[in-house]
């Protein structure tokens, strides 16, 4: 199904979210990772402070989609999408694909033409293969979930 919604997608860093819209994003990502999942995890892990982070809201000012953009410094030498969540009520109108493009150009824009890194749940290997991501084979579980180490090649 494609989505016929028009939504407003903004990039913020740490300090730029208001207490409002942080609380609303940890609250769907809860809802998600944790609740739905049925995963306890540490949700507040650090990363949220130097990470930019895109929301898409609807005109009910409702978070549609969201995730986060990690710095290189974390994880590896290349930055990392994650935290890649489309809101329950959203699921199957597109939005994830408008969200990792509107990731990937934001990862370009502020880092230049670099690899991008992401820990895929492996059901979802194929949805981020389409946006270019390619299997590492690394393969692991993170939180009792199997994940799939994937990147996005750019250099060479």
């Amino acid at each position: 199904m494609i989505n016929v919604e028009v939504i407003d997608w903004k990039s913020y860093t740490f300090e730029e979210l208001d207490l409002r819209l942080f609380h609303d994003i940890v609250a769907l990502r809860i809802a998600v990772f944790v609740v739905e999942q049925n995963c306890p995890y540490q949700e507040l892990d650090g990363k949220d402070l130097t990470s930019i982070h895109i929301a898409g809201k609807n005109k009910a000012n409702e978070i549609v989609a969201l995730a986060r953009i990690v710095p290189p410094h974390f994880d590896c030498n290349f930055p990392s999408i994650g935290r890649v969540i489309v809101n329950e009520k959203f699921r199957s109108e597109g939005y994830g694909h408008e969200l990792m493009q509107k990731c990937i150009t934001l990862t370009f824009e502020k880092f230049g033409m670099v690899d991008i890194h992401l820990s895929a749940q492996a059901h979802l290997e194929q949805f981020y293969a389409t946006h270019g991501f390619v299997s590492t084979g690394k393969t692991y579980l993170e939180d009792g979930i199997p994940h799939v180490e994937m990147i996005k090649k750019i250099t060479q």
